[in-house]
């Protein structure tokens, strides 16, 4: 099966998400006048902060929150547009999603700094979250991250073939739409701020897509590689036997990785104290 079909398969198994349960401690509420669905829970931890990619809702972590919910402060949500999440009529990219989280963590009284935790297109936008209030983050938890430059070169949804376009354009429709043809703006949102100095950051990447060899595969595996090469140096890569679906497919990474970045949190306040 081709590296592109396989990637397009995900985003249909992200929109099925859609059907599934409600995550425990899930509700919705009225907030700056609009509706907003989520799941919370507060302990004595730093928040960890969870952000969905293209067209996944927050069931996307029905495997992680359990293992971490208990005795952890989380908080998981759907963006406008998804969900029980009333639409906006602001624009979707990354600064303005990005601000409205920002704007809602703060109204449920979850005060930063954040471990922020996303995948996919949540990924991009929990970048861009780093470098506009470095100051409000503890940790960054990439997720087979999109890449800031991931639509440029043979990345390109030109480039992509006939199937993978038409599955786009059946599936990726209302808000996933405005977000991914806004995903290039992100991009460069992210890429004209500097990266977030002396924070610990977690690059989580599928390896299975290394097995396949096209040119559209060679550039989305380079782009992976490009996260600790370039973008985030010093930061530590972690090569999961997963396809891009991390979340459903090992869970058990991205909970290792919140773990450890609770511990490191921790050293840091006693070392300070």
């Amino acid at each position: 099966m081709k590296a592109e079909f396989k990637e397009a398969l995900t985003v249909l198994v992200v929109m099925l998400l859609s059907g599934c349960a409600s995550l425990p401690n899930s509700t919705s509420e009225k907030i700056n006048n609009r509706n907003v669905e989520f799941a919370m829970t507060q302990h004595r931890t730093i928040p960890v902060v969870f952000e969905n990619g293209l067209g996944g809702r927050m069931e996307w972590w029905k495997k992680v929150l359990p293992e971490i919910s208990n005795d952890t402060t989380t908080f998981a949500y759907n963006r406008p547009g998804y969900g029980n999440s009333d639409p906006v009529s602001t624009s979707r990219d990354g600064t303005h999603i990005v601000d409205e989280l920002r704007a809602l963590l703060l109204s449920k009284e979850m005060k930063p700094p954040y471990i922020l935790v996303g995948h996919s297109l949540g990924g991009l936008y929990m970048q861009l979250f780093a470098r506009r209030y470095p100051e409000e983050v503890s940790t960054l938890i990439l997720v087979d991250s999109t890449h800031p430059q991931q639509l440029d070169g043979e990345g390109a949804l030109e480039k992509q073939s006939l199937l993978v376009r038409g599955i786009f354009g059946v599936l990726v429709t209302g808000t996933a739409k405005d977000e991914l043809d806004l995903l290039p703006q992100t991009g460069r949102q992210v890429l004209d701020l500097p990266s977030p100095s002396g924070k610990p950051v977690f690059v989580l990447s599928a390896s299975k897509p290394l097995e396949e060899r096209s040119k559209v595969a060679d550039d989305a595996n380079e782009k992976r590689k490009d996260f600790v090469a370039r973008l985030y140096p010093g930061s530590k890569q972690i090569w999961v036997d997963s396809g891009h679906g991390i979340p459903l497919e090992k869970p058990e990474s991205v909970i290792a990785a919140i773990r450890e970045a609770l511990l490191l949190t921790h050293s840091n306040r006693v070392r300070i104290k």
